[in-house]
């Protein structure tokens, strides 16, 4: 990552900068839910200003199909953006043809424009080389600072790179810093909580892992699956059939690092309201279904998390939904916070435990890409990053 170029190597005064930034933030009735993901943008957006650039921002937001859906529209986020800088803020509803073009080019240093969502274009998911022509011919320079989307080679993080000079921004720089020293230099012991419902999306995480972390403490759904490979009767619990052998496989070669839940909270029914009972691990009871780590579990990972000079946490516990079912997640929450070692979190369900937990700022470091954190623990180079200028 060192050899990349960082915003802070270009000569941005009286250039129009243009900047891929991860605005796909949760909006209900044109009220934005959460804003940290526009937030972490605003030390990049505000160095660019503080030194003379345009700055021309763009974005995903949700799943529009390639086509134009107002449902989809970043003008909300626009309108919030201009609440959070003193800079003048201006918004394109196109982030191609006419109307970009006649935008950015009436942008004056020290003004921010923002264009409408890139995905309104099939083209953008394409990496559609017309489409990162159209993006780059807006702009004197790059900077990507949307680590959410560089493990995706898209018009707008991957095509415009190859067309202008380009930069990691201070946001990308710090994920890069905290995710990539974890896996290559990290304080020992190392440790690794993963949650979430399948092993499926986490095999290559686990096999990267194994080579590096001294523990890694399982939980969520993917615990059953493991489970289920020991010889446990799951019942109604989520277990991945399809992928029993790989579970006995990474048990086996696990040589102990492996550690998986030793009680379970289970609910007679995926509900909230579920009649729940705590048991030691074992065979499940007819109709029965594990929902979380009970507080044994807790208490065993929480030795290790004590003792960890490195934690890296991704997926819930249990079903986070479900507050019932939450008590293992934010438990283990706790035991993060309460730790002395560098600590990241990544993914959803994670992070919101730890943000609903008040906790965050007891934690070294949350990242914002989910997918994107998760292949960087797997070791796999993210075409978004790599593409970026050398220095």
């Amino acid at each position: 990552m060192s050899d990349k170029k960082m915003v802070t190597d270009l000569d941005v005064a009286g250039k129009k900068v243009l900047v891929r930034v991860d605005f796909n933030v949760p909006i209900k009735e044109g009220k934005i839910k959460d804003d940290t993901r526009i937030t972490s943008a605003l030390p990049t957006i505000n160095y660019l200003l503080d030194h003379g650039a345009a700055v021309i921002l763009m974005s995903h937001l949700g799943r529009p199909k390639g086509q134009p859906n107002p449902e989809f529209s970043l003008k909300p986020v626009a309108d919030h953006l201009a609440t959070l800088i003193s800079a003048p803020v201006k918004f394109a509803e196109d982030c191609r043809g006419e109307i970009a073009k006649a935008a950015a080019e009436a942008l004056k240093p020290g003004e921010v424009l923002v264009l409408e969502n890139t995905r309104f274009y099939a083209e953008e998911e394409k990496n559609d080389p017309q489409m990162a022509a159209d993006l780059a011919s807006l702009a004197d320079l790059y900077v990507n600072d949307a680590f959410g989307s560089a493990h995706r080679a898209h018009a707008s993080t991957y095509g415009v790179a190859e067309l202008l000079p380009s930069a990691a921004g201070f946001l990308m720089e710090k994920e890069i810093k905290y995710l990539g020293d974890a896996i290559a230099n990290p304080q020992r012991p190392f440790v690794a909580i993963l949650g979430g419902a399948k092993i499926s999306d986490k095999i290559g995480v686990i096999n990267n892992l194994l080579k590096k972390a001294d523990k890694i403490l399982i939980g969520g759904g993917m615990a059953n699956t493991f489970l289920k490979a020991l010889g446990y009767e799951m019942a109604d619990s989520l277990v991945e059939n399809e992928v029993l052998d790989t579970a006995k496989e990474l048990l086996e070669k696990s040589e102990g690092k492996l550690l998986l839940p030793v009680d379970m909270v289970i609910g007679d029914a995926f509900d909230a309201e579920a009649k729940m009972e705590t048991l030691p691990v074992g065979d499940v009871p007819a109709g029965w279904r594990i929902l979380d780590i009970g507080p044994k579990t807790v208490e065993t990972f929480g030795k290790e998390i004590a003792n960890a000079g490195t934690i890296v946490w991704n997926g819930p516990m249990g079903v986070f939904e479900f507050p019932r079912f939450a008590a293992g997640t934010f438990a283990i929450a706790h035991k993060v916070a309460e730790s002395k070692a560098v600590s990241i979190i990544g993914g959803g369900d994670s992070v919101s435990a730890i943000n609903q937990s008040g906790l965050s700022d007891k934690i070294t470091h949350i990242s914002t890409g989910g997918g994107a954190s998760l292949e960087m623990l797997e070791g796999i180079e993210l075409p978004g990053l790599a593409i970026l200028s050398n220095k």
